[in-house]
């Protein structure tokens, strides 16, 4: 159990400029911008925290500081590319024991999840933990905590370019040095590679645009039971973007990685 009051921070990175789908986050989900979609699943988590848009100082990206206020959804403007950085420091403005870090084109993301993940770290002695290593959930319900020390640490000594773009490399692959915890899903199913919640192409936003459709009008904090409820019922809906299950980030730097597992790298 962590001896700290934890003021905890979820930062939910954002921007505009995604090379595959250029503004994905202000795609329509039932009525309003999918960043704001997200935004209210991840309040929906019971933990106490509290929750930050952190976006760039580029122009194009004035709309979502107008987005923000517009919701009433606290931001941070950091580095473009340096996503520890702008994790790190949006940390030390809010005053951070704990940093929660979700990424913006996760719009389906269960708060179930984020609660499980978030109260495994305040009951353990870990530095790090997270559902990702190995990862058993359907892609697109990460969900990474880390310590301000440690994250810290990571901010003043991480020098490769992959380290400071996905904030948490430095921290997981040094198991001898820093404490590190994994939740699994509890169903003891893995469908890290076969189920694709998360958006870098359209046909993922058409996907999640019809599990919204589905199911957002009669549940608008449905969970990820639902979901797997409805793509039982309606498997055609999977089969929407499953041509991109399994792509992620580090497919690039396996020949760096030492913690990634072999199901992974295929």
């Amino acid at each position: 159990m962590k001896n700290f009051h934890n003021n905890i921070l979820t930062v939910i990175q954002a921007r505009r400029g995604s090379s595959r789908l250029p503004d994905k986050i202000l795609f329509p989900l039932a009525g309003k911008p999918l960043l704001v979609r997200m935004v209210e699943r991840v309040e929906a988590s019971k933990t106490p925290k509290e929750i930050v848009v952190a976006t760039t100082f580029e122009e194009r990206d004035d709309k979502i500081v107008e987005l923000c206020n517009e919701y009433g959804i606290k931001f941070f403007r950091g580095h473009t590319t340096d996503l520890l950085d702008r994790h790190f420091k949006a940390g030390v403005e809010s005053g951070a024991d704990t940093i929660v870090k979700i990424p913006s084109d996760c719009p389906l993301i269960c708060p179930e999840v984020i609660d499980e993940v978030m109260q495994f770290y305040i009951e353990s002695d870990f530095d790090f933990v997270s559902n990702l290593h190995p990862a058993t959930f359907p892609d697109g319900n990460d969900v990474e905590v880390i310590s301000m020390k440690t994250l810290e640490i990571a901010w003043k000594e991480a020098g490769k370019s992959f380290e400071r773009e996905h904030t948490t490399p430095y921290i997981w692959e040094r198991p001898e040095r820093f404490r590190t915890g994994n939740v699994k899903w509890k169903s003891g199913s893995d469908f890290s590679m076969s189920h694709r919640f998360t958006i870098d192409y359209i046909e993922d936003y058409e996907f999640i645009k019809r599990v919204y459709d589905e199911l957002y009008e009669d549940k608008k904090i449905f969970t990820l039971c639902d979901i797997l409820k409805l793509l039982d019922d309606k498997p055609e809906i999977t089969n929407i973007n499953k041509m991109h299950a399994g792509k992620y980030w580090y497919r690039d730097y396996l020949n760096e990685l030492k913690t990634i597992q072999e199901k992974s790298k295929t």
